[in-house]
């Protein structure tokens, strides 16, 4: 039940019976090709019930962008990667980070589909001490980040993490949705520290570019 008043101090109330809510969706096991680009396809489990653990559209439009037109790159590479709750890529070491509550179904999902890899999980706070041991490489050779840019109080963090993660050399993918002006935002920061340009090579540009994804 939800109760709130109106300018004229009338109570309104609104019931399950009026609105009902909607269930939550259970956990569940799919596969996914990236459009025939991924084989064998990647099993992941998902966990709607919380943001982290479901796809999102950043990390779709960047997987399948490294998949067709970035894979002879990241031979060999080691890879650091935020919150997503697993990637494609099987280059020569991957460590995927995320906050804690995330960190059993970022172990669940390796285990279904890299079990004898390198792959790793790691807790990565924004903001949080770089320790090698516990949150991955202390500077990898790429960084991939998708959907990370949503919630305008954390970007001082997250450019923090990436300046703290990022060597000479190194190479940063961020991809997000624009779904606020301010999430353009952090581009604009980024740009104050790094050498920021768009991808332009993507065949799939068009499409996602009226989607309002960046990458």
């Amino acid at each position: 039940m939800i109760l709130f008043s109106t300018p004229n101090d009338r109570s309104v109330c609104i019931t399950e019976e009026l609105v009902p809510s909607t269930a939550p969706k259970p956990p569940c096991t799919t596969s996914i090709d990236f459009d025939g680009l991924l084989d064998p396809p990647l099993v992941l489990q998902d966990d709607p019930t919380e943001c982290g653990g479901q796809l999102w559209p950043g990390g779709m439009v960047l997987a399948k962008y490294l998949l067709r037109c970035k894979m002879d790159e990241l031979k060999g590479k080691t890879m650091l990667v935020f919150p997503l709750s697993l990637h494609p890529l099987r280059p020569s070491q991957i460590h995927l980070t995320d906050l804690a509550l995330m960190l059993p179904l970022l172990n669940h999902n390796i285990a279904l589909n890299h079990p004898h890899s390198p792959t790793a999980a790691h807790i990565l706070g924004w903001g949080s001490p770089i320790i090698p041991s516990s949150t991955g490489p202390s500077a990898p050779d790429i960084l991939l980040a998708a959907d990370c840019a949503y919630f305008e109080p954390a970007f001082p963090l997250l450019l923090q993490t990436m300046r703290e993660l990022m060597g000479p050399g190194a190479v940063c993918y961020f991809c997000f949705k624009k779904r606020r002006r301010a999430d353009l935002g952090f581009v604009k920061m980024a740009r104050k520290v790094f050498e920021v340009s768009a991808v332009e090579d993507d065949p799939d540009g068009g499409v996602w570019g009226r989607e309002g994804v960046h990458l």
